[in-house]
């Protein structure tokens, strides 16, 4: 499935800064984090990465978002990540939606949806309220099968030895 923009552009570009993202997403796996992988691009290089570190850090915050958009703001020396595209396997949660509106995130482009967490709308719809004062532009569904199976195969080992 191709998608395109808003100019009616075919992704490309996009689809290869997403699949950097599923590789961070594989290196959450191998360390027994939920496969969400994250990364920051600013004038065509990646300036923040991340990959779910929650159990390893035992921090609630340890999202792939937050962690690349922490590394963005470092790189840039600025909180303000105007400039920036978030490529995120999976929609963001709320706690991560609420980040890239505060960093004035320009754009974000995400994989999967996330039917328990979602803030693009799957439960709430942080990233398109009417009050805030900045907007991100938002491409969701891009490599989204890529990215589901990951996620479904992780909860399906994760549910086997469980049982």
């Amino acid at each position: 499935m191709n998608l395109t923009n808003e100019d009616g552009l075919v992704l490309a570009e996009d689809e290869q800064w997403m699949r950097l993202a599923l590789a961070e997403a594989e290196t959450a796996v191998s360390l027994g984090e939920v496969p969400v992988g994250a990364i920051a691009v600013y004038d065509g290089q990646v300036i923040g990465r991340g990959y779910n570190r929650k159990e390893s850090d035992q921090d609630p915050t340890a999202h792939a978002e937050m962690i690349a958009l922490k590394e963005a703001a470092v790189y840039l020396q600025n909180w303000r990540l105007l400039g920036v595209t978030l490529y995120c396997t999976l929609e963001p949660c709320p706690m991560c939606a609420g980040a890239m509106i505060q960093a004035r995130l320009p754009r974000l482009v995400y994989g999967a949806k996330d039917t328990r967490f979602g803030a693009d709308g799957s439960v709430v719809d942080v990233l398109r309220a009417e009050g805030f004062n900045h907007r991100v532009a938002i491409t969701g569904g891009l490599l989204e099968d890529e990215a589901a199976a990951l996620l479904q195969q992780f909860f399906q080992i994760l549910r086997q030895k469980n049982s």
